[in-house]
């Protein structure tokens, strides 16, 4: 996966399918990760671990990764043990209340990274 952009930034808008960020916009999911954001193609109903290649690959860099999970929150727990064991902390959350964390976070120069599932209009 090529980065779309290196680093970190703030999600400045979702919706519309997509997200903008750094005077960018991504239709589709993200990651955004210490390397960069990366567009991100999961199957939002179903969520594996095979989804978070990445975020494991950097997860000694990682202090939470935020999954958006769309519009509601969705169970995530055994998804989130699988992640925890394999030493990335994660919580689950709907999307918008994931942006605004994730915002949050990186505002306070933590070290936070985001698996945003994209939706059609902000809840």
């Amino acid at each position: 996966m090529t980065a779309r952009f290196p680093g970190r930034a703030a999600i400045d808008s979702y919706g519309a399918g997509g997200f903008g960020f750094a005077g960018m916009s991504h239709r589709g999911s993200i990651l955004t990760l210490p390397s960069g954001i990366y567009a991100w193609t999961p199957d939002p109903a179903a969520l594996t671990q095979e989804d978070f290649a990445l975020p494991l690959a950097e997860a000694d860099a990682i202090e939470l990764l935020i999954i958006g999970t769309g519009l509601a929150m969705m169970p995530l727990a055994r998804l989130r043990a699988a992640l925890r064991s394999s030493g990335l902390n994660c919580e689950a959350m709907a999307t918008g209340h994931a942006v605004a964390t994730y915002n949050l976070l990186l505002e306070e120069k933590r070290q936070v990274a985001a698996a945003l599932i994209a939706v059609s209009h902000p809840a």
